[in-house]
């Protein structure tokens, strides 16, 4: 007897392994949301233009809302919801600290793209930090204290305080 594959597209999907079925063409922000129902990674503009929907993609900062599923096979996803670990990450940490949010919509892709750059970049400087968040829009005038937030998160990852 031959065995058949599961059908559907297999993610690690922060840390955990799912297989969803369905349309390949399905935006990985709506199987985030309705699927696996992790809420944090916000629709926005829907266009990948406004960064409200960044997420993780094996190490890199990707827009779901613009990421079909079936071009995501095998891929690692990480959302917001995957700095809720024990210890927090200290990205939430710094946030929280230096107030880095108002209303806090654009917050989880913010995280994210931040997230991406320091697992890559960790000793980044100011400017390439405001280079890497530069997608993510903000409108209620906290980019300095985001800015802020993500150099102390740098370099308390760093072991600096």
């Amino acid at each position: 007897m031959a065995r058949t594959e599961e059908p559907g597209v297999a993610l690690t999907v922060n840390g955990r392994p799912v297989r969803i079925a369905g349309d390949p063409d399905r935006p990985l922000l709506d199987v985030l949301r309705e699927d696996l129902g992790l809420k944090a990674t916000r629709f926005g503009c829907g266009q990948g233009t406004c960064g409200a929907c960044t997420v993780v993609v094996d190490g890199e900062a990707g827009l779901s809302c613009d990421l079909p599923l079936g071009e995501l096979e095998g891929a690692r996803i990480e959302t917001a919801e995957g700095l809720l670990s024990d210890p927090p990450h200290p990205l939430l940490d710094a946030f929280l600290a230096r107030q880095a949010g108002q209303c806090g919509y654009c917050l989880p892709g913010i995280l994210m793209a931040a997230k991406a750059l320091l697992e890559t970049e960790p000793a980044a400087d100011r400017r390439r930090i405001a280079e890497a968040l530069d997608a993510n829009l903000c409108r209620c005038g906290a980019h300095h204290r985001i800015l802020d937030a993500v150099e102390q998160a740098a370099r308390e990852m760093a072991g600096a305080t």
